[in-house]
């Protein structure tokens, strides 16, 4: 029985998991966005709402020190740079969670992790494509806003014929 045991453990001893949550936590903070399994997920997602709680909250030489066992050196300074200030009015809710459906292979539920704030480069170039399939397609604004990958292809010039 499971009594007054906290968290997932995931078939891990704790060195293990400990190892993947750091994999995760560092892989989410430099793509921004991972693709995992649900339980994966959920694990820890309260880690790194607390990560970017305490990356606003405490002063940076503090902060680092306590972050330093759960993110790689890269991800640490991008958390710090770049993470955090997105957040800075947020109370809480730094992450999203969106199923995506079942993996093939075990049947496993998989979703996607994300940032609820997106990068203001990245939201400039979205709506840069979104504008750019609206003038070309003429589709609606619904359609091209959507979150699957729109990929606009250029006709090709027309070949021209040599004289013989």
């Amino acid at each position: 029985m499971r009594k007054q045991v906290f968290g997932r453990h995931l078939k891990r001893d704790t060195n293990e998991r400990k190892a993947l949550f750091k994999g995760l936590a560092s892989s989410l903070v430099m793509h921004e966005r991972i693709e995992t399994t649900e339980e994966k997920a959920k694990s820890i997602k309260g880690l790194v709402e607390k990560m970017v709680t305490r990356a606003n909250r405490d002063n940076g030489a503090q902060a680092r020190l306590i972050l330093q066992a759960y993110l790689t050196n890269d991800a640490l300074a991008k958390m710090f740079s770049d993470i955090a200030p997105r957040f800075v009015n947020r109370p809480g809710g730094y992450t999203r969670i969106i199923k995506i459906g079942n993996r093939f292979s075990d049947d496993a539920s998989m979703v996607i992790m994300e940032w609820v704030e997106k990068n203001n480069v990245e939201k400039k170039a979205v709506v840069k494509l979104v504008k750019a399939v609206k003038n070309e397609k003429k589709i609606s604004p619904v359609v091209a806003a959507s979150p699957k990958k729109i990929v606009v292809k250029k006709k090709a010039a027309p070949k021209k014929e040599v004289k013989k």
